[in-house]
């Protein structure tokens, strides 16, 4: 009897193989198919274009998603706190000099359909 993980880990490492062939094969022809002729840059092989793929992903993503989690909504809960320990003068205190600084209040829609 074949251990369940030995199947788990086979089954990940072949669509991991897979998928980033596919990517890779994806950006390489996006790349020499647009660069070149727009901008006059290289063409690229398939590992720099898979090379590609790893850096985009770690510029625009970082290392892991458990971070991204606390960072989307974190601030929001935050932002939501604040107003709530407000008293309704520094409230409208709050969204007056936020208009002021960035020409619109993030709630500012709620706002406009409770007053009609």
């Amino acid at each position: 009897m074949k251990p369940w993980w030995l199947y788990k880990v086979g089954k990940f490492l072949l669509i991991l193989i897979v998928a980033s062939t596919g990517l890779g094969y994806v950006v390489m022809a996006l790349w020499n198919a647009l660069i070149p002729d727009l901008f006059g840059g290289p063409v690229v092989s398939f590992w720099q274009a898979v090379g590609l793929l790893v850096l985009s992903h770690i510029l625009f993503r970082g290392w892991g998603h458990m971070y991204y989690g606390k960072r989307s909504h974190g601030w929001r809960k935050r932002f939501e706190e604040k107003l709530a320990s407000m008293t309704p003068e520094e409230r409208e205190k709050f969204k007056q000099e936020w208009k002021e600084r960035c020409g619109w209040y993030p709630g500012i829609e709620k706002d406009m359909k409770a007053n009609g």
